[in-house]
């Protein structure tokens, strides 16, 4: 069962501010599913996550308009 980030709602740089830290809460080899309605949220915890050697599994868009990023801790 994967830890799940709900930072819906909140805007640029929360959403990667709270990936940063959640992210050092899992295990390595673990993810991370960030839930998100900010648009530039996938883009940026992409970035994020190459820069810091992690990596995005998925990113797609519920029907509700949340952005679902999967975030597996690669160390």
């Amino acid at each position: 069962m994967p830890k799940v980030l709900d930072v819906r709602g909140k805007f640029c740089p929360v959403p990667v501010m709270e990936t940063a830290k959640a992210i050092t809460q899992i295990e390595i080899g673990d993810v991370l599913e960030v839930l998100a309605t900010d648009p530039a949220a996938d883009p940026d915890i992409k970035a994020w996550a190459k820069r810091m050697g992690h990596e995005v599994i998925s990113s797609e868009k519920l029907p509700d308009g949340t952005l679902k990023i999967v975030v597996k801790r690669l160390k």
